[in-house]
């Protein structure tokens, strides 16, 4: 299915790395959030898991928050379909665990955004899926 989004090139880019990402980096909750509809899917391909609506999705960053001290995404290479409201990013994520053991992944992410919000997440990961 095909949404219609009202970003441009540069705000799809700002909503993925900067409005997204950097909530996510910062463990905060209501923002994360906000970025996506409430009826929103976010699958992890490589996990055959899937997260649905607000309320899938709050489970999941509440896991994942509480699960390492730091939580960086860096090194974005973006692709943007602009008349399609789609984005496509690959970077790296460095995640802490308490011990200070560090988890890199260099992972693809694939939105699909309706109005200024992401109504599908697709994230590819070169690891164990750390989003469950």
């Amino acid at each position: 299915m095909q949404y219609p989004s009202t970003l441009n090139r540069d705000e799809l880019i700002e909503l993925a790395t900067k409005t997204y990402f950097g909530n996510v980096d910062q463990k905060n909750m209501d923002a994360t959030l906000d970025c996506f509809h409430d009826t929103a899917l976010f699958t992890i391909q490589t996990d055959h898991t899937i997260h649905e609506g607000k309320v899938g999705i709050r489970e999941m960053f509440e896991t994942f928050f509480g699960s390492y001290e730091t939580i960086v995404h860096k090194d974005f290479t973006c692709t943007v379909d602009e008349k399609n409201g789609r984005i496509a990013a690959s970077f790296e994520a460095v995640l802490t665990d308490e011990n200070g053991d560090v988890t890199r992944l260099y992972n693809t992410n694939f939105w699909r955004v309706r109005g200024d919000k992401f109504q599908e997440v697709y994230v590819y990961m070169s690891g164990a899926n750390v989003l469950v």
